[in-house]
């Protein structure tokens, strides 16, 4: 499992988020009152799902998840007033993404990507979905 997932209830001082819009299926974006913005794309949720997943494949004791570069959002229900539950095209319904969880994705989007690509990398797998046979 990613560290970076352990974080998604641990958020430190998160701004009060002021609009939030599912652009099904591509992504999601968020808006904070301190300003910030972000687009989170489906592939990007999905593979930092707060949700532990069974789907994923562990190698070298590392969790990796691979081929959701063309995943889909589905749908997102309300949880509470402090999150969304969101579905995914591959079926997976995830965790709660909580507000704060959605500030620290957006904050560090560019550094968890390229670790993420890195790792793929490094494993010899892909963000694509293998060829069905």
């Amino acid at each position: 499992m990613y560290a970076r997932r352990s974080l998604s209830t641990v958020v430190g001082d998160c701004p009060r988020l002021i609009r939030f819009a599912l652009k099904a299926p591509t992504n999601v974006e968020v808006e904070f009152a301190n300003g910030s913005q972000y687009k989170l794309s489906a592939e990007f949720l999905r593979v930092f799902s707060p949700a532990v997943d069974s789907k994923i494949r562990s190698i070298g004791g590392e969790k990796v998840i691979f081929g959701r570069r063309h995943v889909g959002i589905m749908s997102a229900e309300p949880v509470g007033n402090y999150g969304v539950r969101l579905l995914f095209d591959d079926l997976h319904k995830t965790g709660i993404y909580t507000w704060d969880y959605f500030y620290h994705l957006g904050s560090n989007k560019f550094t968890y990507m390229r670790s993420y690509i890195n790792m793929l990398r490094k494993h010899g797998l892909s963000r694509d979905p293998r060829a069905k046979k």
